[in-house]
């Protein structure tokens, strides 16, 4: 994949992302960390307050339990739709920068539901892998290969 000059290139999972510019050329890529965001590691007992809910079970009279929901999920959620505001400032900061988003496929689908459409008119590529641990040298070859 080509990167062309100032595009910004987001790296998402999550819980972190990085927000990188190239400021090389589309051969040579020099992506620079222009923000970055992360998100605590909770535990559980921060993410909820009481024990799966449980219910009479009017046929046979007994007991059934509620399945828990998975709380870091519904952060990791979060995050992404957070990340999507981030990339709105961003679009309406600078304007005309076209936008590489790379993120796993779960976050990468909860990013596209939270686009504005002015986020999602600057996108020119979106790669579903998992790159925002690895250091920005490797991701500039990684990206180079796709």
């Amino acid at each position: 994949m080509r990167i062309a000059h100032d595009v910004l290139v987001m790296l998402a999972d999550g819980r972190k992302s990085l927000f990188l510019r190239n400021e090389g050329d589309a051969d040579y890529p020099n992506l620079v960390v222009e923000d970055q965001r992360a998100q605590p590691g909770l535990d559980d007992r921060e993410l909820k307050t009481d024990a799966p809910g449980r219910a009479m079970n009017q046929v046979g009279g007994g007991l059934n339990s509620y399945e828990e929901p998975d709380y870091h999920q519904i952060e990791e959620d979060r995050f992404a739709r957070d990340m999507a505001e981030v990339l709105k400032a961003k679009v309406q900061k600078n304007g005309d920068a076209d936008i590489i988003v790379v993120a796993p496929p779960r976050t990468l689908g909860e990013l596209r539901q939270a686009y504005d459409h002015s986020v999602a008119d600057r996108i020119v590529a979106e790669l579903d892998k998992d790159y925002v641990n690895h250091p920005i040298d490797k991701v500039e070859k990684l990206l180079l290969a796709h």
